[in-house]
């Protein structure tokens, strides 16, 4: 091993990194060393008394908004178009703008979007949408970022999704508020629902379930990873959830749920539970995973990532009932301290 190496490998241990195998980098040890050293001194040459102006789009009252990895995203259901700007731009970034022709991101004729996740490091978008049949039916597709095609990845176009959990076949499901994220070949939806059930016994009433399935999007296009839950209350957006790492997810449905997503051919297995103190609602679960730290030689050649940051170093931000939780993610990794 040579002085660079070793070097390199102890400044990604001291920025709490971890390097990225078998991306077929071909920037020498030297320059990435460089590079991670930049970015440490980054900060000693912040000067706080400088600012720029970013210029934002007209953003409708509609459109869909977020920010990650140091873009915003934008999507206008309307014009069926995506926006994304870099919120610092480097010569090596551009914003991307891109429309589709009516019809060409949902297969279903007369169908509404529900939501939309753009993943630009993978040319991915993928789309959610509902038929308007009965009864009612939820499709996800695949398509590439920057064109009109199937992505070439994707195990197929459509995901198909499992059916929520029914007393009876002729049980009556609304959707009340969906959520779509990825992380690197994972694709996760959320769906929160009304089941209305007629009960010769009980009469007719109503429960609340929240259903959360995890593809390997680029292996099949079905998927056994499901977790399923009956809300006991009604209240708006009780439930989201988010990626740790590439194989933990944390779920959000009253308490912390941390799950192990490592093997699909089942459901997520439960690692551990962490009580809240109060009853959530409004949630919004923000981790950012950071995958997208490369040069710009390394952008140009196929975006090839050399490290990314340790989730077990991080920082979560739970936002629920008009309150913040800072959270640190080393909680959900040391379990047995």
């Amino acid at each position: 091993m040579s002085s660079s190496e070793l070097q390199y490998i102890v400044e990604l241990s001291g920025q709490h990194l971890l390097p990225v195998p078998n991306t077929g980098n071909l920037t020498p040890v030297s320059q990435r060393l460089q590079l991670l050293r930049d970015r440490a001194h980054a900060w000693l040459k912040f000067d706080i008394h400088s600012f720029k102006t970013i210029t934002m789009p007209d953003i409708p009252y509609d459109q869909g908004t977020f920010f990650t990895d140091g873009h915003f995203y934008f999507w206008d259901d309307i014009r069926n178009s995506a926006t994304i700007i870099p919120m610092l731009s480097k010569p090596s970034q551009q914003t991307i703008e891109r429309n589709w022709s009516p019809g060409t991101l949902c297969t279903v004729p007369h169908s509404g979007k529900l939501e939309v996740f753009m993943d630009p490091v993978q040319n991915l978008i993928a789309v959610v949408y509902m038929g308007h049949d009965e009864p009612e039916t939820l499709y996800i597709d695949l398509r590439a970022l920057d064109s009109d095609r199937d992505h070439p990845l994707a195990a197929g176009r459509t995901l198909f999704l499992s059916e929520v959990p029914k007393y009876n076949d002729n049980d009556d499901i609304r959707t009340i508020t969906t959520t779509l994220k990825g992380c690197g070949r994972y694709i996760a939806f959320q769906h929160f629902c009304m089941l209305s059930v007629e009960d010769e016994d009980k009469g007719n009433f109503c429960e609340y379930v929240s259903q959360l399935q995890i593809w390997d999007w680029q292996h099949s296009t079905t998927s056994k990873s499901v977790l399923s839950d009956i809300i006991c209350y009604s209240l708006m957006n009780p439930t989201d959830f988010c990626f740790l790492e590439d194989n933990r997810l944390l779920v959000v449905i009253g308490n912390l749920r941390l799950y192990s997503i490592e093997d699909m051919s089942r459901a997520p297995q439960l690692l551990a539970c962490f009580l809240m103190p109060l009853t959530l609602s409004n949630v919004q679960c923000l981790f950012s995973m950071d995958d997208l730290e490369c040069s710009a030689q390394l952008q140009m050649q196929a975006r090839q990532t050399a490290y990314t940051s340790d989730p077990t170093n991080q920082i979560l931000c739970l936002i629920a009932s008009g309150l913040v939780f800072v959270i640190s993610t080393r909680v959900f990794f040391d379990l047995d301290g």
